[in-house]
């Protein structure tokens, strides 16, 4: 306890050293700005490589169990011009729903004009997802594809359903992470 208080101690000493010293200040305050760039340079970087506009997805349920876990990630692509096939995992996103959901299609359908539909179904849901569409939508159609998914890691995504769970806790993680880019001393 002792070591935390004289941890924050300096922190705070180090805050207020370096609010006296404006170029000080403007130095970590560019840092910390090219760190978040740069985080957003890559992000638009995968989504132009992958042609997702998320290129990463966190399962946020247990609908696609065995296969998939809560808090696994699943990277996407939509570049692929192959036709898709039953079995293949995909996540989409419908009209009315601003969460993505990972499911396997179950059922392709190509219509009279040539328009590829699908059907999908979590791998642990009963029925398939007519219920989860729009009002009197039946397919899924191509424009509402995200991405097929093409690798996994499991749990990562953990973090992301605690900072949707607990609001509060993706203050404290980037104020923190604010506190200690300004107050490194490193470059200046």
């Amino acid at each position: 306890m002792k070591a935390a208080k004289e941890y924050v101690d300096s922190q705070v000493r180090e805050m207020k050293s370096l609010w006296r010293n404006k170029r000080q200040l403007a130095f970590q305050f560019f840092n910390l700005a090219m760190v978040v760039l740069s985080a957003l340079m890559i992000w638009k970087g995968l989504m132009l490589t992958t042609q997702s506009e998320s290129p990463v997805v966190v399962v946020l349920s247990g609908s696609m169990e065995p296969a998939f876990q809560r808090g696994d990630i699943l990277f996407l692509s939509n570049r692929d011009s192959v036709p898709f096939t039953v079995g293949e995992i995909v996540v989409f996103k419908v009209r009315g729903r601003e969460i993505p959901i990972v499911h396997r299609i179950l059922t392709v359908h190509e219509d009279t004009e040539g328009d590829l539909k699908m059907l999908t179904k979590g791998d642990n849901n009963g029925v398939d997802d007519r219920a989860l569409y729009a009002t009197n939508q039946v397919w899924l159609e191509r424009e509402e594809v995200m991405g097929r998914a093409r690798g996994a890691m499991p749990y990562i995504g953990m973090l992301t359903i605690l900072l949707n769970d607990y609001p509060w806790l993706k203050y404290v993680l980037v104020g923190g992470m604010g506190i200690f880019v300004l107050t490194s001393k490193d470059g200046a």
